[in-house]
C-alpha cells in the first residue's frame, strides 16, 4: 500500500499483532499494566456498618426532643475502637463511645459527634443538646463496593486508585499482559552520539533519546540498538538478530540516495505493510512484518517528524501490544489561542499546548525543529485543504498523555 491514510496505516499494523501473554504480578507492580481479565469484587466494602466519625454511637429514638436546654444523658457503657468489635447489644437509654471506622455497635443506629456532647466528670454518661435522626452520620456495609461489582476491566489500564481497591478486597496480585519488547535504532552515517566530538557534516542523535525516553516515559524498556551505518545488509543484520516484538527506527525513509530502509526491508524477507502516509510531517513511513513475527516501523528522521510519527502510528501499535481495549489516542475539540498562517493542502499535524479546551501554539512548526515541541502535550489535526488558522478557530486535538 502507498499513499495512505494513517487510519489505514495504523489498521494495518494492527491487524498483524499478535495476542499478548499474560503474567500474574503483585500489587505495586500492576501500575501502568493492561488487566488481562476482568476482576470482581469479594466482598461487601466497607464489611460492616461502621461510623464515619469520632463520637458516640446511640440509638436515635433516645435523642427524640434533646434541645440545648433540656438535654437528653445517655449512660456510656463501653468504647470501641477501629479495628476492635463491641459485643454486646446496646440496650435504649445507653450509648458506646466510638472511633472512626469502628463497627457499628448492635442495636445503635446514628452517631453524635463527640465534640457536640458533654461528658459528666465521671465519664459515665454523656448529655447530648439535639436529636438525631435515623442512620445520622452512619456508613452502611458495601456503601463503597457490593460484592460481585467489576472493579477491573479487561483492557484497562490499571492506575493507583485501582490498585488500591483491589487492596481492600484482600487481592495480592492480578493478571496482566506481557508488555511488547521494542527494539530502537537511529540510522544514517551523519549521526554522532552525545559526548562525541562533532566531525564537520555531523549531527548528534536526538531522535534515539526522543523515542526512547517516550518509550520509558510510556512505561516501556526499549532495547537500544544505537546509531545503524547507511549499509543496508549491516543494519538488516542488526534488526534481524535483535530480540523484540516490534521495531523502531528512525530515518531513511524518503527517496534520497542513502534512505537504506527500503533495501533493509526485502534484505529482512519482511513484507512492505505500506510506504508513504497521506499526513504531514512524516509522509514517508514504512511498515513492515517479519516472517518470524516482529513488526517494524520505519520512522522519518526529521525530528518532529520522528516525534508524530511515533505518537500517532507506533504508539497505537504499542497499544495493541499491551492489550488495551482502546488503542486510539483521545481526542478534544479546542479553540485557538494563537494563528496559524499556513494552508494545509494536505492533512497536517502540528504541536500545541492544550489547557481545558483551549491550545497554545509555538512560534516553529519545521519538522526538522525539535525545541518548540518542549511543553507541548497535543497535535492539532487539520484537515487537507484547510487554509490558514486564525485565533478563536476549532480545531480537533490528540492528546499525547494517556487517559485511560
Amino acid at each position: 500500500m502507498q499513499d495512505i491514510t494513517l487510519e489505514t496505516a495504523v489498521a494495518a499494523l494492527i491487524k498483524r499483532v499478535h495476542a499478548p501473554q499474560t503474567e500474574e504480578l503483585p500489587l505495586l507492580s500492576l501500575l501502568g499494566r493492561v488487566a488481562a481479565e476482568d476482576v470482581f469484587a469479594r466482598m461487601d466494602n466497607p464489611p460492616f456498618d461502621r461510623s464515619p466519625l469520632d463520637g458516640y454511637a446511640l440509638r436515635s429514638a433516645d435523642t427524640t426532643g434533646a434541645t440545648a436546654d433540656e438535654p437528653v444523658r445517655l449512660s456510656v457503657i463501653g468504647e470501641e475502637c477501629a479495628g476492635a468489635f463491641f459485643e454486646e447489644a446496646v440496650p435504649t437509654g445507653c450509648c458506646v463511645r466510638v472511633m472512626t471506622g469502628a463497627a457499628m455497635p448492635e442495636g445503635t443506629d446514628a452517631v453524635v459527634r463527640q465534640e457536640d456532647v458533654t461528658l459528666s466528670p465521671d465519664g459515665q454518661s454523656i448529655s447530648l443538646p439535639y436529636a438525631l435522626g435515623h442512620h445520622e452520620n452512619y456508613c452502611f456495609a458495601g456503601e463503597d463496593v457490593k460484592r460481585g461489582v467489576r472493579l477491573v476491566e479487561r483492557g484497562t489500564r490499571y492506575t493507583a486508585s485501582a490498585v488500591a481497591v483491589l487492596a481492600s478486597q484482600g487481592y495480592e496480585k492480578a493478571s496482566v499482559y506481557v508488555r511488547p519488547r521494542v527494539a530502537l535504532a537511529s540510522t544514517g552515517d551523519e549521526l554522532a552520539a552525545p559526548g562525541e566530538a562533532l566531525a564537520p557534516g555531523k549531527i548528534y542523535n536526538s531522535n534515539l533519546y526522543l523515542v526512547a525516553g517516550r518509550l520509558k516515559e510510556l512505561g516501556f524498556s526499549p532495547v537500544l540498538l544505537g546509531i545503524l551505518p547507511d549499509d543496508p545488509a549491516k543494519a538488516a543484520h542488526v534488526l534481524r538478530e535483535v530480540e523484540a516484538d516490534i521495531l523502531l527506527t528512525t530515518g531513511g525513509v524518503s527517496v534520497g540516495k542513502k534512505d537504506i530502509m527500503h533495501q533493509v526491508v526485502p534484505a529482512l524477507g519482511a513484507e512492505r505493510i505500506f510506504w508513504r502516509v497521506c499526513m504531514k510531517p512524516g509522509a514517508p513511513a514504512i511498515g513492515y512484518a517479519m516472517p518470524d513475527g516482529k513488526l517494524g516501523i520505519a520512522l522519518s528522521g526529521n525530528p518532529f517528524a520522528a516525534f508524530a510519527t511515533f505518537e500517532l502510528m507506533a504508539r497505537p501499535v504499542l497499544r495493541a501490544f499491551e492489550g488495551c481495549q482502546v488503542t486510539a489516542l483521545p481526542r478534544r475539540h479546542v479553540v485557538l489561542r494563537d494563528s496559524f498562517p499556513k494552508e494545509s493542502r494536505g492533512r497536517r499535524f502540528i504541536r500545541a499546548r492544550v489547557e481545558g479546551s483551549e491550545a497554545s501554539l509555538p512560534d516553529q512548526h519545521a519538522s526538522g525543529t525539535l525545541f518548540s515541541a518542549v511543553g507541548c502535550n497535543a497535535f492539532l489535526d487539520i484537515p487537507a485543504e484547510t487554509g490558514p488558522l486564525q485565533v478563536g478557530a476549532e480545531a480537533e486535538a490528540v492528546l499525547l498523555m494517556d487517559y485511560d
